[in-house]
């Protein structure tokens, strides 16, 4: 058994490296396509890559199935191919993502009520919670009259096969931005310590570096955003020097980085300690580990649920058609569930709407569409669920639902953040925080179909206001892309039947958009329309919506950055 064991576990860990070998390899090519200013292909690898984990967890199985014979758990066999694995990955570097890799085998394989630290790893291994802190950033000490040399320095680092617009001018401007908005880098260099991570971060049209500054006063995180112009020269963009900015970097409804660091738990540690707001799973998916983001949140999840004590219950807000939504009040997110029969006018299936969520999963979410967790098989103590609760889940959702022993078991479900629904945000919003907020709604609507979205239901539920009071869109049933929509003006009635018609008296075809009446469904509330109509009155025009098809069209890709326009170096420096 021993034998057979240990080659079942090294055919898993073989699986892994070679997950990992080829996610390095699509993600070391972000500089070059950056560089080049290859925008399509960003997106095309991103999507890619998402896949990688799946495919690979296929393989490993499949080989499993045939070379072992494997058909059901065998409890010996299966502890000792779990004490094998652990001793491999103890000289691993990435001994945290290969638990997650075999519990994913695993999982696949069996029960789920075998589903124990017996067999899989619900806690970590000795390997990955001993995991040395590996040399991951690059320590600066300023001597004076040296600061300007340094950042050169750093900012050449990354040997970038393209050059600087105008590197003299980016690092007086780096030095003047540092000092308006970091107090506590206001010292004289020789008392300065810049802390850089050694590798580059890319996302969709730019490149970040990301470290610390330390002086007397205590720790600056910060990011510098670098962007190529027309010209195809590098150039800085912004500077970001608190961890809220940074955290909205990294925010749930962005895409992947891509980031080339063969110590991921370390990089994750020393961003965390830069973005404390963000949790270990959010910051493992933000740079590309979006299944150990899953292990990691469902570790968190189980230790706050033995530390907690209040009940799930159904979410706030007007009730989906599609989904069914609860929340723990104690835990911000939420967990939704397609419902086994929709309302009538929506014409689509389980299955539709499970491919809704995986065009998000693959697709560039700007900042504006909510990152989403699909798990299978969850247990949940059925005495934390409510009455109301319970009724609810078994009355919408009962092919997905059963009971054992103590627990309540959904088959399958989406977890994402909490954000406050829209409509209600905004019944209790001041005037200020109105405008705000439907500032961030056309913004968010732009922003999306900019990325080749149409979002169909742009009702005010289906968007949420998260704690930094951005609009995130989160209601993904009718989302398509932009060149299947037909948008249209709407004809004007002539004649007093026409007027008067109940029904609409003009033909209207399948994918059919009409902009004007997003200011009757989704602004009837004339203080909201106000003030949306004073940022955004584009949007009722369908001029505006074609103009956009045609940019999607002709291959044009819109700047959209993680951070206002107002910190960009071109509106600071150069009004």
């Amino acid at each position: 058994m021993t034998n057979l064991a240990f080659a079942i576990a090294k055919t898993i860990l073989n699986g892994f490296e070679r997950h990992i070998f080829l996610f390095s390899e699509i993600t070391a090519s972000a500089k070059d396509r950056f560089e080049k200013r290859e925008w399509q292909e960003v997106q095309d690898a991103a999507k890619a890559r998402t896949d990688f984990y799946d495919l690979r967890v296929k393989e490993a199985i499949e080989t499993i199935k045939q070379d072992f014979f494997v058909k059901q758990l065998d409890p010996d066999l299966w502890q000792a191919v779990k004490m094998h694995y652990e001793k491999l990955l103890l000289a691993h570097d990435q001994p945290e993502l290969a638990e997650s890799f075999y519990n994913s085998v695993f999982c696949f394989l069996f029960e789920r009520k075998y589903y124990l630290n017996t067999y899989i790893f619900v806690e970590s291994s000795e390997a990955s919670v001993n995991l040395a802190c590996a040399p991951i950033y690059t320590r600066y000490q300023p001597k004076n009259g040296e600061l300007k040399s340094v950042i050169q320095e750093i900012l050449n680092k990354p040997k970038f096969n393209i050059s600087f617009h105008n590197l003299e001018r980016d690092i007086e401007r780096l030095i003047s931005a540092f000092a308006s908005t970091a107090e506590k880098t206001r010292y004289n260099e020789e008392r300065l310590i810049l802390d850089i991570l050694d590798s580059v971060f890319y996302r969709n049209k730019g490149a970040y570096i990301i470290g610390r500054v330390l002086s007397p006063k205590g720790e600056t995180p910060f990011i510098v955003s670098l962007v190529i112009n027309e010209q195809n020269q590098i150039e800085i963009d912004a500077l970001l020097t608190n961890s809220e900015e940074m955290a909205v970097v990294f925010g749930f409804a962005r895409a992947y980085f891509f980031v080339d660091c063969p110590h991921p738990k370390s990089l994750v540690n020393f961003l965390h300690g830069l973005i404390p707001h963000k949790t270990y799973a959010e910051l493992y998916s933000s740079i590309g580990f979006h299944k150990q983001g899953k292990t990691q949140f469902y570790r968190d999840f189980l230790n706050h649920l033995a530390n907690s004590d209040d009940d799930f219950e159904l979410a706030p807000g007007i009730k989906g058609m599609v989904m069914s939504v609860f929340t723990l009040p104690s835990y911000p997110y939420v967990f939704k569930i397609i419902k086994d029969k929709f309302a009538p006018s929506k014409k689509m299936t389980k299955q539709d709407v499970k491919g809704k969520y995986r065009l998000v999963k693959l697709h560039d979410r700007v900042g504006r569409m909510a990152d989403t967790m699909e798990y299978s098989e969850v247990a949940f103590p059925k005495n934390r669920f409510s009455d109301e609760l319970m009724e609810e889940l078994t009355k919408v959702a009962p092919s997905i639902i059963r009971y054992e022993d103590d627990l309540i078991i959904i088959q399958h479900l989406y977890i994402e953040r909490r954000m406050t629904p829209l409509n209600l945000y905004l019944a209790e919003a001041s005037d200020d925080e109105i405008d705000n907020a439907m500032y961030g709604y056309g913004k968010a609507i732009k922003q999306l179909i900019a990325a080749d979205i149409f979002p169909g239901d742009m009702l005010l539920k289906n968007f949420g206001v998260t704690r930094h009071g951005r609009v995130i869109f989160y209601d993904y049933d009718e989302i398509t892309y932009m060149n299947e929509v037909n948008f249209r003006v709407k004809p004007q009635p002539i004649t007093e039947e026409q007027i008067y018609a109940a029904e609409p008296w003009y033909t209207v075809e399948p994918g059919d958009m009409f902009p004007e009446e997003l200011a009757t469904f989704a602004l009837a509330n004339p203080k909201y329309r106000n003030a949306f109509m004073k940022y955004h009155a584009d949007l009722l025009e369908a001029s505006c919506w074609q103009q956009r098809q045609q940019n999607i069209a002709r291959g044009v890709f819109e700047d959209v950055f993680p951070y206002p326009e107002t910190l960009r170096f071109k509106n600071l420096f150069d009004s």
